[in-house]
């Protein structure tokens, strides 16, 4: 059966190729539509890869060469996950379907707490980072963490995320306070009647939330990583 181009390199994009690890965490690359493609590195929450696949997928289908790795090898105290990420990255820029210079990051949950602990102080690395409801309960100060922030960030969340206490709403807004006192540029965006996980098939699912997440998300995407 001969299939449709288009739909050949939408299933392309959605099926995660495995990058051997031998030195650094493992890593799931998700192919552009063209030769190269803006690297996009994507850290899901505490559940794993699997859940985040068909994010990456779509970010790969918007021209992006999307790299998806555990979050549970970012925000860990059993491993450097500063150094983690930057060999991610390394990985990620010397593959022939990534574009060299700098990336941008999006992170969900435990991975979007490790956008939070490291990606934010790395403008070498990073242009700007996306944020699905961030682990905020490792931080000792939020203000702190506001303080090495040196890039444009937009942070996702849910008025009704009450998960484990990790990533709670009180925390992004003193997170926004903090920023907005320095001159910071992030952006808070706050569903109200959404939970944790709100853009992840299951019960907490809120199509209309998702859409505009997304939407916001290719907004920073499109500003400051375009794919050219």
């Amino acid at each position: 059966m001969n299939l449709p181009a288009a739909f050949t390199a939408c299933l392309i994009a959605l099926v995660p190729l495995p990058v051997v690890a031998q030195d650094g965490p493992p890593q799931e690359e998700f192919l552009p539509k063209g030769d190269k493609g803006p690297v996009v590195v994507v850290i899901s929450g505490q559940s794993g890869t699997p859940n985040y696949r068909s994010y990456a997928g779509q970010v790969a289908g918007l021209g992006y060469y999307a790299v998806l790795i555990d979050g549970k090898d970012i925000l860990t105290r059993q491993q450097d996950g500063a150094g983690n990420l930057r060999k991610v990255l390394a990985r990620a820029q010397a593959s022939p379907k990534g574009a060299p210079g700098k990336a941008m990051v999006i992170g969900f949950s435990q991975g979007g707490g490790g956008v939070l602990a490291h990606a934010v102080a790395m403008p070498e690395l990073f242009m700007a980072a996306v944020v699905y409801y961030p682990a905020t309960s490792w931080a000792r100060s939020l203000s702190g963490v506001v303080g090495r922030m040196q890039l444009p960030i937009l942070v996702l969340a849910g008025e009704r995320d009450r998960y484990n206490n990790c990533c709670l709403i009180e925390h992004m807004r003193e997170m926004d306070a903090a920023a907005k006192a320095r001159g910071h540029p992030l952006e808070l965006v706050v569903y109200p009647n959404a939970d944790h996980g709100f853009n992840l098939t299951g019960p907490a699912y809120r199509p209309d939330d998702a859409a505009d997440a997304w939407r916001r998300t290719m907004e920073m995407l499109a500003k400051h990583h375009p794919v050219k």
